[in-house]
């Protein structure tokens, strides 16, 4: 395996999981998303910028 390359994550067997639990797993994967989300718009503006300067094509 690369080091780049994510370490797939187990399973989680959510049916084990309390009601809370749950609750509290979708909050933490929504602001995971949130996090992603801005990054991408970060990287995609820097991308933009940098094909408007070097006259890059999509």
């Amino acid at each position: 395996m690369f080091e780049d390359e994510p370490v797939p994550e187990k399973k989680l067997d959510l049916e084990r999981l309390s009601v809370e639990e749950l609750e509290e797993r979708i909050e933490s994967l929504k602001a995971e998303i949130l996090a992603c989300e801005a990054e991408l718009d970060k990287k995609q503006s820097h991308k933009s910028a940098a094909d408007a300067l070097f006259g890059g094509k999509d």
